[in-house]
């Protein structure tokens, strides 16, 4: 590979690492403190559209390395879309087949682009994003597959598997100590798996002690794939409240707002999930008022055109000047 040239000899040497970072753009116009330096890091750049390219690569790696994938065994998962789409066409470009698990609430653009990737689809009526509940929970129906049909199914688990974590701390944290020359004071993210939030924070404070992680969330009964509040933390076991220094719920609606505001203001095309992080990051900014720091914004807003149409009044028309 030669990233001067950007010469690859497969698409697997595209994946983001320290040598290789996804883009850190600061944020101008919509930085209500000029004094404070925030910056985005654009996930959406990774080969296949978002953070979870990170993730997915470390656990089908780690999967392929212990001898559990091929001979016709492939990969299920329960996942919002992010994940699954990493995950299926990395491992159709291996040569392995791929189940996801969906639930029903998530965006038809997901459940088109999974397939799209090259997975099989199990959509169930579950909550917006993969719960640990009881009876045809995403989680359950896909441990049932692959504990059921040992031959065919491995599943990586990205809620307890650690390599979710630790794709973060050998990759995201090492690319925004780098970036920022190691001054970066505020580290800005959403809570899902809490793989991000946990390998990032874990590599950063082992370089500075004092960055400060703020974790922003939105309010219940939201529909942003993909985010959880921290009453439905229960489903991952990657969550560590100690590497957390504060947690900013943001009203859910707002991130479809903000992500309108971000594209049309900065020319940053960042889905919902950017625009929580970003409103989240705005209210700790007026609050300290000076520092330097780096929100992960998970993918773009492709995926969410028919979200951005139910909560943005006449974006679906027609006439819109």
């Amino acid at each position: 590979m030669n990233h001067q040239t950007r010469v690859y000899d497969n698409v697997f040497e595209l994946l983001p690492n320290e040598q290789n970072p996804s883009p850190l753009v600061r944020i101008n116009r919509m930085n209500p403190v000029p004094e404070f330096a925030l910056y985005a890091k654009l996930e959406w750049m990774n080969p296949f559209g978002s953070v979870k390219d990170r993730a997915a690569w470390t656990m089908l790696q780690d999967l392929e390395h212990r001898g559990e994938l091929g001979n016709g065994r492939g990969i299920v998962e329960p996942t919002s879309g992010n994940t699954g789409i990493s995950l299926a066409a990395m491992a159709r470009a291996r040569g392995f087949h791929m189940r996801a698990v969906v639930p029903n609430k998530v965006p038809l653009e997901k459940k088109v682009l999974l397939k799209i990737a090259g997975a099989q689809l199990d959509v169930v009526s579950d909550e917006l994003c993969p719960a640990p509940g009881l009876g045809d929970g995403s989680i359950n129906i896909a441990k049932t597959h692959a504990k059921a049909s040992r031959d065919k199914y491995a599943m990586p688990n990205q809620y307890e598997n650690e390599k979710n974590v630790e794709a973060h701390f050998q990759t995201t944290g090492p690319e925004i100590w780098r970036q920022t020359e190691g001054k970066i004071t505020h580290l800005f993210v959403s809570l899902g798996t809490c793989g991000t939030v946990t390998g990032t924070s874990r590599f950063l404070r082992s370089k500075n002690p004092n960055v400060k992680v703020i974790a922003v969330q939105p309010t219940e009964g939201h529909d942003v794939p993909g985010l959880r509040n921290v009453t439905q933390l229960g489903v991952s076991k990657l969550f560590d409240s100690s590497l957390v220094d504060d947690i900013v719920e943001v009203e859910f609606r707002l991130a479809y707002s903000r992500a309108m505001e971000l594209c049309q203001t900065e020319g940053l095309l960042a889905g919902p999930s950017s625009g929580l992080i970003y409103e989240g990051a705005r209210e700790i900014i007026l609050r300290d008022k000076a520092g330097c720091g780096v929100m992960i914004f998970p993918d773009n807003i492709f995926k969410y055109t028919s979200n951005m149409m139910k909560h943005i009044p006449g974006l679906a028309s027609g006439n819109q000047a």
